[in-house]
């Protein structure tokens, strides 16, 4: 499989999809300056995309471009037909953006907390982060998070999703990335769309997640096409096991009731033993690997350790209730659906007890 998928964002190739909710889903929401934005960041798309097919045919597209929009469009009827995946309009239509980035996501935690600082929206329910359409805003946001004692952390993200609110197109922001995380993109999307909790974020992207990985194989496998080289994913893992344990660690100090100045100075520690145990980690494991290296090197707090886990806290639960649905998609969605009516607590009881049961490996990391 390829790497870079779990973390979204921060590395550079990563990507993170961000849960634009539109209009029609802001409709309750008392920030009407940001409502106001994020209906005219959507509307400016809707009023911008093409359709595919009309893309692909016509003579002024790079023949490069119109061959990986081709390719989308194979993954999308794959993805109805093999993966029982809604069958709309989605990603049948391209956006020409003109910009790195389609949204910029600030997350914030307070200063002695690894929790977010929620973004509530009445259909969403919370997320671990605000979408912004508009840089400038996006940091104005940030410093604002800033100025109230926050950690913040802000990147800028190449897809985005309304939940199937909106048909949503294919970005050119998409097109700076492989095929594998084209294609995935497709299906973890979809899925989204299939199934969403309101409020539980790491339920919703572990369960895509999964969707996205298990696809990828399936569909791997019916073009008679090797599944790819996982050392990039078990890389990745690696580095992620070892930004949740500093997060861990963190998160025990916080609780510790020590005073503010302790606190802050075995904030410090931390973070500088966890780059001490990366340097050791990756010397021992991927000395010819430094992709990783720029983001240690760069400031980390709270609000920078927010993404890691998101996408993949419960994949191997998910596997497992694959594999007790002998492989069969739509068994599978009914069971993912039997779950998300479970309450909170019944649902995260339900999905260690899967983890439990769980045979497949998950990488992990550690310092020599």
């Amino acid at each position: 499989m390829r790497g870079m998928t779990r973390l979204r964002i921060l590395i550079p190739g990563a990507r993170l999809i961000s849960c634009i909710v539109v209009a029609i889903v802001l409709g309750a929401c008392a920030n009407l300056r940001y409502y106001a934005h994020v209906t005219h960041g959507e509307s400016a798309l809707l009023l911008q995309r093409r359709s595919v097919e009309k893309v692909i045919a016509d003579p002024a597209t790079d023949p490069k471009l119109a061959r990986r929009l081709q390719l989308s469009q194979q993954a999308r009827q794959f993805a109805s037909k093999q993966l029982g995946l809604p069958d709309n309009r989605s990603y049948t239509y391209y956006v020409e953006l003109h910009r790195p980035y389609v949204v910029w996501n600030v997350y914030a935690t307070p200063r002695f907390s690894v929790e977010a600082v929620p973004q509530c929206f009445p259909i969403a329910g919370c997320v671990a982060y605000r979408g912004w359409f508009d840089e400038k805003k996006a940091k104005e946001s940030a410093l604002r998070l800033r100025a109230q004692g926050n950690d913040v952390y802000l990147g800028g993200v190449p897809a985005y999703s309304t939940l199937g609110w909106f048909a949503d197109p294919i970005l050119s922001s998409m097109m700076r990335w492989d095929d594998d995380e084209l294609v995935g993109t497709i299906f973890h999307e979809l899925a989204h769309q299939l199934i969403y909790v309101k409020g539980d974020t790491a339920f919703n992207e572990s369960y895509a997640m999964f969707v996205e990985n298990q696809g990828l194989r399936e569909w791997h496998s019916s073009r008679g096409e090797p599944a790819g080289d996982d050392s990039d994913q078990e890389m990745d893992d690696g580095f992620t096991q070892l930004a949740l344990d500093l997060r861990e660690r963190l998160k025990k100090l916080y609780a510790s009731g020590v005073d503010d100045t302790a606190m802050a100075a075995g904030k410090e520690r931390a973070i500088a033993d966890f780059r001490v145990s990366y340097a050791a980690w990756r010397d021992k494991h991927w000395p010819n690997d430094h992709r990783y290296d720029a983001w240690v090197a760069a400031p980390i707090n709270n609000a920078t350790l927010l993404p890691f886990g998101l996408y993949d806290q419960w994949t191997q639960a998910f596997a497992t209730l694959f594999k007790q649905a002998d492989g069969q998609w739509p068994a599978f969605y009914a069971r993912v659906r039997a779950l998300a009516r479970e309450p909170v607590t019944e649902r995260e009881n339900a999905l260690q007890e899967l983890l439990k049961d769980s045979n497949t490996p998950k990488a992990a990391a550690s310092a020599p």
